[in-house]
């Protein structure tokens, strides 16, 4: 029964994260923004805060299991997902509406700028199959396993959620 579940589960992981990463490359690269009558210049501020509000979440999350509270690291943790979910509603939204962002500045600040956003884009599609299988080790109880993945998908959820904000500030004229 567990390796019927766990393929179960794999194809599901695997079909969302290649449709999501499909999607947002679509959205990103393909589409071209606007045609869309809705002003959504407050959604990347909007988006910061969400991605602020996950890497808090996740600290917290850090701190509460190393404490061995359990049960706040669990609701910490599924928290931090919901905020990184709702940040991902509304950068679709805004790019859909919008699109991208172009950025001005120039010299060595341009390829700081450029730096962190490869990186954190690389590793924001790495994050989602990531998080749903180590959400998913937890869940089955191979606590062992969830926890060596952990020690990957934390620094990296908390990695793209910070320089989310970054390239938020970095945005702002």
């Amino acid at each position: 029964m567990s390796d019927q579940s766990d393929r179960s589960f794999w194809i599901f992981n695997a079909v969302v994260s290649t449709a999501a990463v499909g999607f947002l490359g679509w959205l990103l690269l393909l589409r071209e923004g606007g045609g869309v009558h809705a002003d959504l210049s407050f959604m990347p501020g909007v988006n910061a805060a969400l991605n602020a509000t996950s890497a808090t979440l996740l600290f917290l999350g850090f701190v509460a299991i190393r404490a061995g509270r359990r049960e706040a690291h669990k609701r910490l943790m599924v928290s931090a997902f919901a905020a990184s979910a709702v940040f991902l509603v509304g950068y679709v939204l805004y790019h859909y509406a919008h699109g991208d962002t172009q950025y001005q500045g120039v010299g060595t600040i341009r390829i700081a700028y450029f730096t962190i956003l490869i990186t954190h884009v690389l590793l924001s599609i790495v994050m989602l199959p990531m998080i749903l299988t180590t959400f998913y080790l937890a869940g089955r109880g191979r606590f062992a396993s969830h926890k060596k993945l952990a020690r990957w998908t934390l620094p990296i959820w908390f990695y793209v959620s910070v320089t989310g904000v970054i390239i938020y500030f970095m945005l702002r004229p």
